[in-house]
Parts: C-alpha cells; structure tokens; sequence
C-alpha cells in the first residue's frame, strides 16, 4: 500500500532518516516507536505529503483516501456535532450537491444523491458522529455546543472525533492518546481495534500499542526496522537481535585480535611476511560488525528523604471544589509511607482538583487536612511546565532549588536525565515539550520529597524515559499519589486504585482489566457533569424504598438491552480481531482471493458492531434520561 524507497530526511547537517526501505501492507495497524526527535512524526508526515524526502521517493496508490488529525486546535462559534460531520468530506459534498439539485428541481440529479447518501450510509451519519463524541467522553447536552466552549484539550479530542468521522483507507494517527482520560482510551482502543483502514500511530503509551499493532516500526540512529507484532513482541525480538548482534561482535573482535597477533609476530621475518600481509587484506576485508548499543540515556533515582513520619497526611471528610460549588465531597484518606495509590475517573470529574488538595494548593471547603510537620511534597502537574524560567538554563533551574548544590553535583544529577554538556547550561527556551517535562521531573526529584503527586507525569515523555521513571519509582521510599492514562505505568508502580466518580472519591475494587468493564456498563464518560443521587427529601425510609424498587424495574428492560448489546459487542470484536489476524499472516499477502474473502467478511462484521454499538448508545441515552428524571423528581 505504502512504499518508502531510500528515503532521506534531513534536520539541518544531521540527517534524521537515512535510506529508509519500507513497505506497509493494506489492513496492518503499525505502531511506530522510538526516542524522541529519532523522527517518528516526521516520517508520518512525509506518508501525508506534508513533509517532502530530501532523497528517496515515498509510493501511495493514487486513490488512497487518508485521515488524520489536525494539530492545531479549532475555534469558532460552530456547533461540535456539525465539526465532526465536517470530517466526513464526502458526506458534506453529497449534502451539498443534494441541496443544490432540490434548489433547482433537478429530479434526476437528487435521486443520484439521495442514492449515493444511502451507499455511503450518510443517512445514520448524524448517529455516528454522536457515537464518536459520545466516546470521547463529551455529554449529549454538550454536542450542539460552540467550539468555543471547549477547553484546548476537549477542542483536540475534537480534531480526533472529527479524524474518526472520515472514511478512509489509511487512517495515521500522532499521540492520538494524549489529551485523553484513561476512560476515553479504553474507547479508542475498543474503536480502533475495529477500524477497517489501514493504521499508522506513533504513540508512547505501550498498552495501548499491545492491544492494536500487528507491526512495529522502530526508529534509531536514522534507521527504521520493522517489526512483525505488538509492542512487547517487539520488545523480545529486538532484545534477541541485540544479543545475537554483540555474540557476533565479540566473535569477531576475538578473530581480528588473533589474525592481528599473527600479523605482529610474523611481519618482520622475510619466510613469513607474504602471510602476514595476507592476513592484513583477510582483515581489510572483513564486514565489520558494530557493538550493540544498549544503553538509555536515562538513569535516576529517588535520594531518601530527610524524614518519613509516620502518616504524611490526612483528610477527614473534605469537601472541595470552586466558587462555593463542591465537586468531590467526603473525602476520607490516609497516607503513609509505600502508599502506592493511581487515581482513575474521567475529564472533569476532580482528579486533579483532589491532587491540588493533597500538595496543599486548595483548601477544603469543609472538613480538614492534617499535613504532618516533617511532609515535604514533590508535586508534578502539566502547568509547572508553565512556569519554568525560558531564559535559565536546567543547571540554573536547580542551583535555584538548592543553592549549596555544587556545579559537579548539578551537572552529574542533570546527565541522569540527558542533560549534558553544554545542554545543561543552555536557555531551555527552545526545548521540545519533553525536554521541559523532564526538566520539571528532575526538579521534583531533586526536591527529595517524601510524598509525591504526579498528576499525568508521562504526557511528552518517550518510552525509555517512561521506563526509568517506573525504575526509579521501584526504589523511592516515600508514597506516591499517581494521575495517568500510562495503564503501563499504573501496573508495574500502584497497589491500589482510587476511582473520583458522582462527586466521591472511594476505592476501586479490582485491577484496570475490571475498570475498563466498568467504565463499559456505565457508559462513556461526560464533560462537566456530576449527578448527584439522593432521595426525595421528607420521604419515609418505606416510601424511599418502594421508590427505588419501582426505579430499579423501570430500568431493568434497559438495563438487560445494554448488557445483550455489550456482549453482541465483545463477541464482534473478538471475531473481528481474530479476522484481522488471519489478514496480517503472509500467506494471504500472496493469496488475493483468500485476502478479499476475509476483507469482505470484515466488513460485514465491522456493519454489525455499527449496529450493537448504535443499540447500546440508544439504550444509554434512554436509561440516561431515566435516571435524570429521576433525579430531578
């Protein structure tokens, strides 16, 4: 489908990409990987024709219908469901060209609209885009909506929505993850992992590359190596390569040492200097083979803390919120020492209101928190980016933070988080948003806290970053409160989840395989909107109750139609999936017959998740608006 041959890019004298030879088949779903600035959105965006190859020819089949999602955040006073429609540039040319033909009484050319309306389902389009957004976690009341009352992180999952809308046969996808909650990305993964194009994403977040790629392509000191599997297939046999690699180096390395001791001790002597000259040309000869390279320029850890008391803090049934409005009430929590706690919930709900809580940036608006005098808390969040200083290099960054730090100290700590050489005494004004985040790590590493609250801390850092971190997590002593949609992360570094849901903040009961089912049965996740669920004030305990039964059996019907149309959903994807595979195996690459049949069979299951998917939206809307009425009553 897609062909690179000999490419090259350049970034100024340093070539990015060199003689890179690719082939992407039709169906694969590619996950590309690699460090920072090895060139992995560049390389999307030559496939997308806005980059051009300073060498090489990059081959696309005329025809190939592709998406992607804009990077610049919209704006205007449309409303959000109509934007999303826009990403369907078919569908808006079919409108347009109905409307004219209905203005001009054109008989002939409107029933040809009306029919293609039908072939391109355009009829259940308003219905899709309503799916879409109702993934990505925005409310029904929000859909008509200006753009302009988005937030920029809601306006970007907009830009995805609107990616989604399209049909298309390469769909390419940079960091769609992002500017999503954990519970948007167990949709978009859902969603994807069906999608009947051919994808190509680059992304950080290694769950989410497990689940969907077929293929990895790995980029690293301008070379690109593709991969067959997922992420952690690809994790095992690059690891093998490398080893294999550094045997066969070692091997050599013992054969030239040996033809060089022979060239030493016989080149001077005249009987044997014929043979010692042979064995120079032998060398001369020889393909050389490089060491493997396994080191990450990343190595940090956790100083121990000055103190650790015996309970850093604790909270006794805290209200908080803005503008004299609670948003998460009751909170009952106490941390020690080896805490290890993820807080889950969707956009909106106040997981990064509690954090600011705990690091005592917002006081309660009723209860109390007790912080102990020996606390010391190391606190990341996305606007501490906002405020480092561009005009001061890292190395200032943390003189500032401890004077008494000696400039061989500052220089050693920053090299942990490859800040060296003249790096670490340059202005960080033109650093990429990694390097600032990491930047904005290292000062809270440095800060020897005994608490810290890291409120998405892997937004703009790669994998081996990602990695270190979860290393340097192993051996930290305090306890750690953790924000992220890095469900990697949250594994290998949290005991215990805490779930911030209708304004409470309580324990999660399970590990994040049962959290995205219950994210399933209660529907996707809602900007801005808490319901609270009380009963109807002066009721008796015997009328509260005859209420609720009556309640639970009105809902039971829907209820039960959510559940059917969950499973007719699993089974779907399953069957979906197993398809998918069967695509990506060799053998039907050389069988075209085999290849359409499945494609066909693909597409017909792909028609039948539309339909479990629009029965389980409709019957969540229903028990939606019943539940409000509910409430409101």
């Amino acid at each position: 489908m897609i062909a690179f041959k000999n490419v090259t890019l350049r970034r100024g004298p340093r070539k990015l990409l060199e003689n890179i030879d690719l082939r992407f088949q039709s169906g694969q779903r590619v996950g590309i990987v690699g460090a920072n600035g090895t060139g992995k959105s560049s390389l999307l965006a030559m496939m997308l024709g806005e980059l051009a190859p300073d060498a090489g020819d990059i081959d696309i089949p005329a025809g190939v219908e592709t998406a992607t999602v804009r990077q610049h955040a919209p704006a205007g006073a449309q409303p959000a469901i109509e934007f999303v429609l826009d990403g369907d540039i078919e569908l808006r040319e079919v409108e347009s060209r109905l409307a004219q033909a209905e203005a001009e009484g054109d008989g002939h050319a409107m029933a040809e609209g009306h029919g293609r309306m039908a072939e391109i389902d355009g009829y259940a389009a308003r219905a899709r885009a309503a799916r879409l957004l109702h993934g990505l976690g925005f409310a029904p009341s929000t859909f008509e909506a200006p753009i302009d009352d988005f937030s920029g992180g809601w306006r970007m999952r907009l830009n995805l929505a609107a990616a989604l809308m399209r049909r298309c046969d390469l769909l390419a996808l940079d960091e769609p993850t992002n500017h999503l909650d954990m519970d948007a990305v167990f949709w978009l993964q859902a969603y994807l992992a069906s999608h009947p194009a051919t994808l190509v994403v680059v992304s950080h977040d290694r769950d989410f590359l497990d689940a969907l790629a077929t293929h990895t392509l790995h980029l690293e000191h301008g070379k690109a190596i593709l991969y067959t599997g997922n992420y952690s297939r690809f994790e095992m046999m690059r690891a093998e390569a490398m080893a294999q690699q550094q045997a066969a180096y070692e091997n050599q390395q013992k054969k030239l040492n040996q033809i060089q001791g022979f060239v030493d001790r016989f080149r001077a002597k005249a009987t044997k200097a014929r043979q010692a000259q042979s064995k120079l040309k032998q060398m001369e000869r020889m393909e050389k083979v490089e060491a493997a390279h396994w080191d990450t320029p990343f190595s940090f850890e956790f100083a121990a803390p000055a103190r650790l008391p015996e309970t850093l803090l604790r909270v006794d049934n805290a209200d908080i919120g803005y503008d004299h409005t609670p948003l998460v009430t009751a909170i009952k929590l106490r941390l020690v020492p080896g805490d290890r706690l993820a807080i889950l919930g969707r956009n909106g709900a106040g997981k990064s209101t509690v954090m600011k809580l705990l690091a005592g940036a917002l006081a309660p608006m009723a209860g109390e928190v007790q912080y102990d005098k020996y606390l010391s808390v190391g606190y990341f969040a996305q606007h501490q980016l906002e405020v480092l200083d561009d005009t001061a290099s890292a190395a200032q960054h943390v003189q500032r933070q401890d004077p008494k730090a000696s400039e061989q100290h500052i220089r050693d700590f920053l090299g942990g988080f490859d800040f060296r050489g003249d790096k670490a005494l340059e202005p960080i004004g033109p650093f990429s948003g990694g390097e600032k985040a990491r930047l904005a790590l290292a000062l809270v590493v440095h800060s020897r806290p005994n608490l810290l609250l890291l409120d998405e801390p892997t937004n703009h850092l790669d994998l081996e970053m990602r990695h270190a971190l979860e290393t340097a997590l192993a051996g930290f002593t305090g306890a750690v409160v953790m924000i992220a949609h890095d469900r990697h992360l949250i594994d290998a570094t949290c005991d215990q989840l805490w779930r911030v849901d209708d304004g409470q903040l309580a324990p999660f009961d399970g590990d994040l395989d049962d959290y995205a089912k219950w994210i399933t049965r209660q529907g996707a996740a809602r900007e801005g909107r808490d319901v609270k669920k009380t009963t109807a004030p002066g009721g008796s305990g015997a009328t509260a109750r005859r209420s609720s039964a009556e309640q639970r059996q009105k809902e039971k019907p829907l209820r039960n139609a959510l559940k059917k149309a969950e499973d007719e959903m699993g089974r779907l994807t399953k069957q979906i999936e197993r398809v998918e595979a069967d695509l990506s195996r060799p053998s039907v690459y050389e069988s075209p017959t085999e290849s359409a049949r499945l494609s066909a069979e693909r597409g017909r299951l792909r028609k039948q998740l539309d339909a479990a998917e629009a029965s389980w939206m409709e019957n969540a809307e229903a028990l939606d608006a019943l539940q409000s009425e509910s409430h409101a009553a």
